[in-house]
């Protein structure tokens, strides 16, 4: 798998941008059609230990910087995580670099999450977790691909986009240090 350089990122992130956007912002929707959903969801960075609430590593909290990097330009508007100090952790520097509050989530009621996300439009980063983010990914309306790699895989992002009109279109593209899926 190749690794995707800054600029394929920001390319990739202006064309997921330009697929989601209205072309009359100004416009109320009516009732048979949805604000534009952009929706950027990852797992939680990598662990310091196998504690059930456990802290990020010095690996994990430099994924969540990477991650802030990222997003930079992406005009999020909402940080949601799940109540866990490795999630909280994940957000806490995109949230900082937009100057919004962390909002927490029930990780076991992901369909509440999505209606939320869906009444609200706008475009919202959702950290979660490897059991999470691939069937949120899925309850928006976009491919999830293969299931998260528990131990060592934490550089998935994927980017759901929900039009005006309904229609959803995902990706999924990687940030940060590489997964290198040869060592399982």
């Amino acid at each position: 798998m190749r690794t995707l350089t800054a600029s394929t990122v920001a390319t990739l992130i202006l064309a997921v941008t330009l697929v989601g956007c209205s072309s009359t912002p100004d416009t109320v929707p009516s009732a048979s059609e949805h604000k534009p959903l952009m929706a950027f969801l990852v797992r939680h960075g990598e662990k310091a230990d196998l504690s059930e609430d456990a802290e990020l590593s010095a690996a994990g909290r430099e994924r969540a910087e990477e991650l802030a990097r990222t997003l930079r330009s992406a005009e999020i508007e909402y940080v949601h995580s799940s109540d866990f100090i490795r999630t909280r952790g994940t957000a806490a520097p995109t949230a900082a670099e937009y100057g919004l509050e962390v909002e927490l989530y029930d990780p076991r009621d992901l369909p509440a999450l999505v209606e939320r996300l869906r009444r609200m439009g706008g475009r919202h980063l959702v950290v979660g977790h490897s059991t999470t983010t691939p069937p949120m990914v899925e309850l928006l309306g976009g491919r999830p691909s293969s299931v998260i790699n528990e131990e060592r895989e934490f550089d998935r992002l994927y980017i759901v986009t929900i039009g005006s009109d309904g229609a959803a279109s995902s990706v999924m593209m990687r940030y940060g240090k590489a997964y290198n899926p040869t060592q399982d």
